[in-house]
């Protein structure tokens, strides 16, 4: 009996295997070696030759990098100095007031383009990151006012008129919303041109108030001009890109043809054309003796541009959600205005995040585009008055690559956020 009763009973470990170390291929740097660079033969391969050339360009930029003469007045001093191993680099120490602010921008006025670049992250974060009070939206919708003041200089009281018009013609909106969204639109639009009409006499009255030095839009340029470009470009072109979007699929077939032909023909067109007819056919146009400033023409240009592309990226986030979506809102009792805000733009922009950022990547890369028209942005400052001089003719790779960091950096960090947002709005749990 007893020893059928202890064949019966299980074994129980009354102590613990102490815990051995892992293998050395199964943890640390080997292990995420063996995973990602040699998981098998061909991955191997693949690894060396990259690694190969990989040393081939950093044998030959390095050197180049860290040899270079930061310190020459000239090409011809800069390359006996370094004799031919390194690059020419005294040129961005020279000519880096032009690269970024241009060739007639005032020296002594440099703080303000300077300035007003600081201010945009602080102004512009409210808007990029909803998790910061609300009420830091003033700083964002007084920063075109002040930037303006800033960048161009003259009396405070002319954006100060600005945002009266804006105010002005926001509250006309709300006044009559009641009546109609075109009447509404049309009271608003009519109170701001009053009011900065009227607001013209006293900004004349009063240009010795507060005023800076002005500064006019031909003095503009270098990297500045680029940021003001794509800045100023991208914020107007996404509202303008989604009420294009939004009037393509109108029921109202006037809305829906003008907005259908301005969208085709826009995307039809090389961008350089419309700034060619900014530059030159726009005038034409124009009562004799009238000025029109040339970055606004631009503005308007690559604006109308830009907007056609987003137009097209919101309408396949529209055409994406599901009948339920619209559906649901009808069911709610929301209004058009209503379930758009509320219910299928929020959903529509968040699927065209991707479509819009390379938009906007690719729009501020386009603002180059400008020196084809005699705008001296950073490249037409290179192509222009920078090789053109005879100390620094000559001087390409070290110019173009300055040119080509400055863009990385600003358009890296727009993919980064819009990485960052489309990891923040996500809802599914991949």
């Amino acid at each position: 009996m007893s020893d059928t009763h202890a064949q019966s009973v299980a074994y129980v470990r009354e102590s613990f295997v102490e815990q051995q170390t892992p293998p050395v291929s199964e943890t640390g740097v080997v292990k995420w070696l063996r995973e990602n660079l040699f998981s098998s033969i061909p991955y191997a391969i693949l690894t060396l030759l990259s690694l190969f050339v990989l040393y081939q360009i950093l044998s030959g930029v390095l050197p180049w990098l860290l040899g270079g003469n930061w310190t020459a007045s000239s090409i011809r001093e800069c390359r006996e100095l370094v004799e031919g191993a390194g690059g020419c680099f005294a040129v961005l120490t020279e000519r880096w007031n032009q690269l970024l602010f241009g060739f007639s921008y005032p020296s002594t006025e440099y703080w303000r383009p300077a300035l007003a670049f600081l201010l945009l992250f602080v102004c512009v974060a409210p808007v990029l990151f909803p998790d910061l009070p609300s009420k830091s939206l003033i700083l964002t919708l007084l920063y075109p006012f002040v930037a303006y003041w800033l960048l161009w200089g003259g009396t405070i009281v002319t954006p100060i008129v600005g945002l009266l018009g804006v105010a002005a013609g926001y509250v006309a909106y709300r006044a009559t919303i009641n009546r109609g969204f075109a009447l509404s639109l049309l009271a608003g639009v009519v109170a701001a041109v009053i009011v900065w009409y009227l607001g013209g006499f006293v900004a004349e009255e009063l240009s010795g108030v507060a005023a800076l030095m002005p500064v006019e839009s031909r003095d503009m340029g270098g990297f500045m001009l680029n940021m003001i470009l794509g800045t100023v470009c991208v914020s107007l072109s996404l509202p303008f890109g989604i009420l294009l979007a939004l009037g393509r699929q109108s029921r109202l077939p006037i809305i829906k043809i003008i907005c259908i032909t301005f969208i085709e023909f826009i995307r039809g067109v090389p961008l350089i054309t419309l700034l060619f007819v900014a530059n030159v056919v726009l005038a034409y146009f124009l009562p004799p003796g009238t000025t029109f400033d040339l970055i606004l023409r631009v503005i308007i240009m690559i604006t109308m541009f830009a907007s056609a592309y987003i137009a097209e990226v919101i309408r396949g986030g529209l055409a994406a959600l599901p009948r339920g979506q619209y559906e649901a809102a009808d069911s709610l009792g929301l209004d058009y205005a209503q379930a758009m805000r509320l219910i299928i733009l929020p959903q529509a922009l968040k699927i065209s995040i991707p479509g819009i950022v390379n938009v906007a990547v690719g729009l501020f890369k386009d603002t180059t585009l400008v020196s084809i028209i005699s705008m001296f942005d950073v490249v037409g400052m290179i192509r222009g008055p920078i090789l053109a001089s005879t100390d620094w003719n000559g001087v390409y790779w070290e110019l173009y690559g300055f040119a080509a960091l400055l863009f990385f950096v600003t358009c890296y960090g727009i993919s980064q956020y819009s990485q960052w947002l489309e990891r923040k709005l996500a809802t599914d749990h991949r």
